[in-house]
């Protein structure tokens, strides 16, 4: 039985990779950019980067990547055989059986792939913001949304493996394009990738004058000097990170409708400015769901371990399916 596990979350721009200890320590930590080539959905520019990753990462701490577990979390549909069926933030990869390539690679038959949210889920779940709570839903703000649905202290796969695609839920009927093909994503709105659209559409449309006339340009502001200005206390910045935390309790009042769940494990990229727009989700959190005062409390809390907790939990997949 090995100590130690490699975790590796692969994200729409960067892939963090960590050697994590079978009681949730992390002992290593590399990230490499994820690479956007199209290479008509082989996965092999995908696997050639994880693969040199992993590699440098196991150099640098002794470890031997022939004989470590791996676990790889990977955003959108993961089949239960653990080929990724469809990745729209993530095309280089989409329809590849990244688990084979890798173990190919690596010369190791011990890689295991899963949803990158569902990660995130079995980390908390086990160590983190979600440890002794049976029913909650895990919701990681990235590139896009990803969603663990954990019920009855279970990790809810659906029939073919896909549940828990939160992100791509409609709430903007004929709305803004997403990368699968829809329009009117979740995602679109409340992720990270939907701050940087905000972002870009606040500022053409001239509520974001300060950092404007500080970057110079309407088309220079980046989401992240709206939120180093929201942390400031800059008003036009607090206020559309409000907006964002809106975005974020109307898709959070649809899962509770569906689901009567209550509690919420926001996690990601995005949960770094967590401080700054949960407060919000959570004071439209109670005119969005329908019986607001007659459920019992619904509470929305950060993730434990932010953007690892993906990593964390591949690690966690590696150490449950290497036996």
């Amino acid at each position: 039985m090995t100590d130690v596990a490699i975790g590796v979350d692969v994200g729409g721009t960067k892939a963090l990779a960590l050697i994590v200890a079978r009681d949730g320590r992390v002992l290593g930590e590399l990230q490499a950019p994820t690479p956007h080539a199209h290479d008509d959905g082989a996965g092999t520019a995908t696997a050639k980067v994880l693969t040199e990753l992993i590699n440098e990462l196991c150099a640098r701490h002794a470890l031997d990547s022939h004989e470590v577990p791996v676990g790889v979390g990977l955003p959108g549909l993961m089949r239960r055989d653990g080929r990724l069926a469809f990745a729209p933030n993530l095309r280089t990869a989409s329809g590849a059986d990244l688990g084979t390539l890798l173990g190919e690679s690596l010369s190791s038959s011990i890689v295991f792939c899963e949803n990158d949210a569902n990660c995130a889920a079995l980390a908390e779940h086990e160590w983190g913001a979600g440890r002794g709570i049976d029913d909650f839903v895990m919701v990681t703000l990235g590139t896009g949304i990803g969603g663990g649905v954990v019920a009855d202290g279970k990790l809810v796969r659906g029939r073919s493996g896909f549940a828990g695609e939160i992100g791509h839920m409609v709430v903007v009927a004929r709305g803004v394009a997403c990368p699968c093909g829809g329009h009117g994503c979740w995602e679109r709105y409340a992720s990270g990738g939907g701050l940087h659209r905000l972002t870009r559409e606040a500022a053409i449309e001239g509520r974001l004058p300060t950092l404007v006339a500080q970057s110079g340009s309407a088309a220079s502001v980046r989401a992240e000097d709206v939120t180093a200005a929201a942390a400031h206390g800059l008003d036009e910045a607090v206020m559309l990170l409000k907006e964002v935390g809106w975005w974020l309790a109307l898709g959070l009042a649809n899962l509770a409708a569906i689901l009567d769940c209550g509690h919420f494990v926001i996690g990601g990229g995005l949960s770094s400015a967590s401080d700054l727009v949960l407060p919000s989700a959570r004071e439209y959190l109670a005119d969005l769901v329908e019986g607001y005062s007659a459920r019992p409390a619904i509470t929305i809390t950060s993730s434990m371990f932010g953007p690892r907790s993906g990593a964390m939990g591949a690690g966690l997949v590696a150490f449950e399916r290497n036996t």
